[in-house]
C-alpha cells in the first residue's frame, strides 16, 4: 500500500473514531421505570392496565419549559396514540400508553412531557425521539411532593374539553369509547382496579414491593388457600409490569366492585402479613410460587 493510500486510510480510521467518541448511548433499562414517584402503584397502573383515566402532575421550579404552564394532565391514551398535545385552550396532556420505547418508561415519557410542554398551542406530539442517556427522566423533572391521585372515566370525553376536534380525532374518540373497558377504583387497596370484561369481572391490583417478593407473599398465601376474595373467587395468575406484580382475581359477574372491598381490605392484611415473613418457603409454598410463576405474563 502506497503512502497516499495509507494517509487516506489513516484518516477514515480517525474520523470514524471521533463519530464513535461522539455517539450518545441509548437509554439504559430500568427495571423499576417508576420508582421514587409519588404512588409507582398507579403511575404502573396509568402505563399498563388503565384504560381511561387521568392524573394530574406538575413540573419541579424551573424544569417547564419556557411560556409552559406549570400543570400537566396525564391521560392513558390521547387521539391518535399522541405522545402528547398542548390543547388550544393551553392544557398540556401526557399519554402514558404511546410513544418510544426504550428501556426506561420514566425517560420516554419525559421526552413526550417536554416535546407537549415546548410545543405551541393547538398542536398535537404526533411522534418523539428516541431517549437516550442523556434524556432527563420524570424523577428530574416532576414536583415530588405534589401526590399523584387518579380519576377513572367511562370514556375519553376529557380529550375534547372546550374545544373541537377534527374529523380524524372524533372518529379516533368515537372507536376509543366504543373499546372501553368498564372499570372502577376500589377504595380497600391503593391501586387496586375492578373492571368488567365481556361476561367477567376481576380485579386487578398493582402491588408496591418488588416482583420477587410479591411473589413470594402471594405464594405463602396461595398455598394456605388464603389468596381469594372469599366465595367462589379464584386467583388466576399475575402480571409483571415495570418491575412490579399485578395480580388478578377472577370474580362472581353478578356482584358489583362495592360487593369486594371488604374482602379486598381482608387480603391486604393477609398479605402484608405474608410479605413481613422471614421464614423460608415450605414445600407447599414452593409448588405455589411455581404455579404462579408459570402463569406469570411480562407486559412489553
Amino acid at each position: 500500500m502506497g503512502k497516499a493510500s495509507r494517509r487516506r486510510r489513516t484518516g477514515a480510521d480517525q474520523g470514524s473514531t471521533d463519530h464513535q467518541r461522539t455517539k450518545v448511548e441509548p437509554a439504559p433499562f430500568v427495571a423499576r421505570p417508576f420508582e421514587g414517584l409519588p404512588n409507582e402503584t398507579d403511575w404502573v397502573a396509568m402505563r399498563e392496565i388503565l384504560p381511561a383515566a387521568t392524573a394530574s402532575i406538575a413540573f419541579a421550579e424551573g424544569k417547564a419549559p419556557e411560556s409552559s404552564p406549570t400543570d400537566v394532565t396525564v391521560a392513558t391514551v390521547l387521539p391518535m396514540a399522541w405522545p402528547g398535545l398542548h390543547r388550544a385552550d393551553g392544557t398540556v396532556f401526557l399519554g402514558t400508553q404511546s410513544g418510544s420505547v426504550s428501556g426506561d418508561a420514566s425517560r420516554d415519557l419525559a421526552t413526550s412531557l417536554l416535546a407537549a410542554a415546548g410545543a405551541e398551542q393547538g398542536t398535537p406530539v404526533a411522534s418523539t425521539p428516541a431517549s437516550t442517556v442523556e434524556t432527563p427522566r420524570l424523577q428530574d423533572l416532576l414536583d415530588l411532593s405534589r401526590p399523584f391521585e387518579v380519576t377513572v372515566h367511562e370514556g375519553f370525553d376529557f380529550w375534547v374539553g372546550d374545544s373541537e376536534l377534527d374529523d380524524d380525532a372524533k372518529a379516533s374518540l368515537e372507536r376509543a369509547n366504543e373499546s372501553v373497558i368498564p372499570t372502577t377504583k376500589m377504595d380497600a387497596a391503593p391501586s387496586a382496579y375492578w373492571c368488567r370484561i365481556g361476561e367477567r369481572t376481576h380485579i386487578r391490583l398493582v402491588l408496591p414491593e418488588d416482583e420477587d417478593v410479591a411473589t413470594d407473599a402471594l405464594a405463602r398465601l396461595h398455598a394456605g388457600g388464603e389468596s381469594g376474595l372469599g366465595g367462589e373467587t379464584r386467583l388466576l395468575g399475575a402480571f409483571r409490569a415495570c418491575g412490579l406484580l399485578v395480580p388478578v382475581w377472577d370474580l362472581d359477574p353478578e356482584k358489583s366492585a362495592a360487593d369486594y372491598e371488604s374482602e379486598l381490605a381482608s387480603f391486604m392484611t393477609r398479605y402484608a402479613a405474608a410479605v413481613a415473613s422471614t421464614e423460608p418457603l415450605t414445600a407447599d409454598e414452593r409448588r405455589a410460587k411455581s404455579g404462579l410463576l408459570s402463569r406469570q405474563v411480562t407486559l412489553r
